[in-house]
């Protein structure tokens, strides 16, 4: 069966600096790249290059971008049937600035992922009916994030909701049948108002979106590991130690491992241990897609 990610397409335009720019201030990249990227996007060519059969439901523009976009996909396997082209703005962008110690700020500009409405999403609805799981961000309307979720919900197709990019306007009550929610530390801080500084405080977050009636919460703790807590349910998976070069993307890359391997084994815990892994070795490489493993560099890397 098929992975659908129902999400957002982007280009992105990095630089590499030794430290971000002040305020005014003007500094002089090391390195320069263009990239396809966009949260759904990232996580679609993450679970086609692990083998993954994706249906990708997005929206791109009908310019330079949005072409090289499409045909980013195509390279990777991913069904393109539902990637619409919109003229009414240009394809959606990420200005990245990515610092030497790996850490980066990022601005993004949405544009033609604005039209992925749900109406323009249920045009998909044939198609969706037969995929094995869907995946959602929150780089698209609000409204399509809560339209894939009651439409998860009424064709019992199990939804994992990736909240990121974080806004204090996604409700609990909109988002609580969700089989599998995943933030990372300032996403749950944010979506639940509590302090998240602690592992104590982390396990009491994710239990308040448990009593909100979601199945399964995973908080992806970076360098920490990642936690899983259900109903009668709490894992700890620790971290694969690694010398970061970039960390854009490896959100993404947790994500979309995650759902490839979930879907074909059924079993949370082993997702969770494989896609810490994949997403500690993509921070070793830079750029984001660019650092993404196939499954035969992703074994040989583990196995190494």
């Amino acid at each position: 069966m098929s992975i659908a990610v129902i999400g957002s397409t982007m280009m992105d335009v990095v630089s590499y600096v030794d430290e971000a720019p002040a305020y005014g201030e003007a500094v002089t990249a090391k390195d320069f790249h263009i990239a396809c990227g966009g949260k759904g996007a990232n996580q679609a060519v993450v679970a086609g290059r692990l083998g993954a059969k994706v249906l990708m439901v997005s929206a791109v523009g009908d310019d330079l971008f949005g072409v090289t976009a499409r045909e980013n996909f195509q390279r990777n396997g991913i069904d393109t049937r539902h990637v619409y082209t919109t003229k009414k703005f240009f394809n959606g962008t990420v200005t990245i600035i990515v610092e030497s110690s790996g850490q980066y700020r990022s601005v993004l500009y949405r544009g033609a992922n604005d039209t992925l409405t749900p109406e323009v999403m249920l045009r998909a609805a044939d198609d969706l009916k037969n995929c094995g799981l869907i995946v959602v961000q929150l780089e698209i309307p609000l409204s399509t994030v809560y339209a894939a979720i009651d439409f998860a919900d009424e064709n019992k197709i199990p939804i994992i909701l990736n909240p990121a990019p974080m806004t204090k306007n996604l409700s609990l009550e909109k988002i609580s049948r969700c089989d599998f929610v995943i933030p990372n530390e300032p996403e749950l801080k944010t979506l639940t108002n509590m302090p998240v500084d602690t592992i104590d405080e982390i396990r009491a977050a994710a239990k308040k979106l448990l009593s909100c009636g979601i199945k399964n919460v995973i908080v992806t703790m970076g360098e920490r590991g990642s936690i899983w807590l259900s109903e009668g349910v709490e894992e700890f998976v620790p971290p694969l130690k690694v010398e970061s070069v970039d960390s854009t993307g490896a959100g993404d890359a947790y994500i979309g491992c995650f759902a490839e391997t979930f879907l074909r084994t059924g079993k949370i815990l082993d997702a969770m241990q494989r896609a810490s892994n994949y997403a500690a070795l993509s921070v070793t490489r830079k750029g984001t897609q660019d650092s993404y493993l196939t499954a035969e560099e992703f074994e040989s890397m583990i196995n190494a």
